[in-house]
């Protein structure tokens, strides 16, 4: 079978990733890079020994499918006009900046049969996928993702840039109906929001508090997950998980702590968690989940199988985002109808303005 012809378009720091890895997905050959910026594209064209363009225009006809790393404002644009010329698209997340602009392109491979991936690396993270088995039924979802300031990615705030990432595992887990979002956020450095905190509830009782920071001092990606039969713990980015299991005696309500004697509550303490609640670590494979999504992508143009993170779930994760945002521009912070609002303390007071009621905005620093 021939080889699938690609190319990479956007090398900034994720597309310089995705162009070393692609030459080592079987099947696939890298036959160009694209960059607006002569050089940034000359760089990595001449490190990899590739052909080096300023537009994907150049390459259509020449390629069967792309892989989109472009700032995130470009998504839409450049993934349209691929699918229309018969290129299957891998592009990274958010799958574009509003769920309209989703719909059209989920449209459009749909119509022309061509496959939609969406970047949501985090579900090929070995760690979750370790522990995905472990974790059906969750009823409570606890997530952390926060780092310095990385100066990337500056066209989106944190809730598309990193907390899009738990909030789609939070739904591959839950598949269900949200019925509350509730949210905060500030912008520190740039425009929008640069922390985020959202709580979302779903119809069948499962709530998620999701937090992102790109302006914390300490970098983590964990996220914690309980179910009525225990709880898992994932560190993507040490990619470890720890399994934690309620033992027979509490589950079937044959124990009860406030009877034992003082010998039995050391024993229960000291063997808490080998005996009645037994933790494990999970064995989690070596793998490199940039890769793996790559090889995912040139499996399901071949017809072998499925894509995990089809336009359908990049599309779902980006509405849930939306209803994030536009609940953290809503926020009072003061709780007063002329108190702040929003992720950027806006102070809006309404004036009458001869016939007409008419709003002016005054801007204050967070703090």
């Amino acid at each position: 079978m021939s080889l699938i012809r690609v190319a990479v378009i956007g090398v900034g720091h994720l597309g310089q990733i995705h162009a070393r890895l692609l030459r080592q997905v079987a099947g696939a050959e890298l036959v160009g890079i694209v960059d607006p910026s002569e050089a940034a594209r000359r760089a990595v064209g001449v490190e990899l020994g590739m052909a080096a363009y300023a537009d994907h225009s150049s390459l259509i006809g020449k390629i069967d499918a792309a892989i989109i790393a472009t700032p995130s404002r470009l998504h839409h644009g450049v993934a349209i006009d691929l699918l229309r010329n018969g290129v299957h698209v891998f592009v990274e997340k958010p799958i574009t900046l509003n769920v309209g602009d989703a719909d059209e392109l989920i449209r459009e491979a749909s119509a022309r049969r061509l496959i939609l991936q969406v970047g949501h690396v985090e579900r090929f993270n070995p760690a979750f996928v370790a522990a995905a088995p472990h974790l059906a039924e969750a009823k409570y979802i606890d997530a952390v993702r926060s780092g310095p300031f990385t100066c990337r990615s500056t066209d989106i705030g944190v809730v598309l840039d990193l907390m899009i990432h738990d909030i789609d595992i939070v739904m591959s887990l839950a598949d269900d109906e949200i019925i509350s979002v509730q949210a905060l956020g500030a912008a520190v450095i740039g425009p929008n929001e640069d922390w985020a905190q959202a709580r979302l509830t779903f119809a069948g009782g499962c709530i998620a508090n999701l937090f992102a920071s790109r302006v914390a001092w300490h970098a983590q990606r964990s996220m914690q997950v309980y179910s009525g039969s225990g709880a898992a713990q994932i560190d993507f980015a040490a990619r470890s998980a720890k399994l934690m299991r309620i033992g027979e005696p509490f589950q079937e309500g044959q124990l009860d702590v406030n009877d034992l004697d003082p010998a039995a509550k050391a024993h229960l303490k000291e063997h808490l968690f080998q005996e009645y609640l037994p933790l494990t670590d999970l064995p989690v494979a070596e793998s490199n989940p940039l890769l793996e999504e790559q090889r995912e992508f040139i499996t399901a143009i071949r017809n072998e199988a499925a894509v995990s993170v089809p336009g359908t779930d990049g599309r779902r994760a980006l509405d849930v985002a939306e209803r994030v945002l536009a609940t953290i521009a809503a926020h009072r912070w003061e709780g007063a109808a002329a108190g702040a609002v929003g992720p950027r303390f806006e102070v809006r007071e309404a004036v009458l303005r001869g016939p007409h009621w008419r709003q002016s905005v005054r801007h204050r620093k967070a703090g």
